[in-house]
């Protein structure tokens, strides 16, 4: 049952990515485009993904376990810290370059787009890159336990 509500999820995201243009580079180049020619339409994108998350978290608080029967896991941290900022900001750089973002990168690449996965292979050496930097520092374990505690 899992299985299938992860595929049907991941079916209704991908799908809403397409509808909504977020797998177009070019689209969300232009919506980023805040001084130049700038394509205001996928800020409706956004409000209705929070407006829908706003929801879901709302009644995900009032519940100790998901809609399958494990326990719910909700984000307890919520402050602003150094890793925080530097990771938004390399995430806001690397969408500003190249116009995708992990979600429709993703779909780029099932699509069989060479930009899409060239910049989904990126995205791996990134994330590597930050496992093996927490690996040296030390932080990969007391990361770990924080996420399974």
């Amino acid at each position: 049952m899992k299985l299938l509500t992860a595929f049907i999820s991941g079916t209704l995201f991908g799908l809403g990515l397409i509808l909504a243009g977020m797998t177009d580079p070019l689209k969300v180049l232009a919506f980023l485009d805040v001084t130049g020619r700038w394509d205001p339409s996928l800020a409706l994108v956004m409000v209705g993904a929070i407006g829908s998350a706003a929801m879901g978290f709302a009644y995900a608080g009032k519940r100790r376990h998901t809609l399958l029967g494990d326990k719910l896991q909700l984000p307890e941290r919520r402050d602003i810290n150094t890793p925080l900022i530097v990771g938004s900001t390399l995430f806001g750089i690397g969408w500003g370059l190249a116009g995708y973002c992990p979600g429709p990168g993703v779909v780029g690449l099932w699509a069989g787009s060479l930009p899409a996965a060239v910049f989904v292979i990126a995205l791996f050496f990134g994330i590597e890159a930050h496992a093996w930097y927490d690996q040296e520092r030390g932080q990969g374990d007391a990361d770990k336990a924080n996420a399974d505690s």
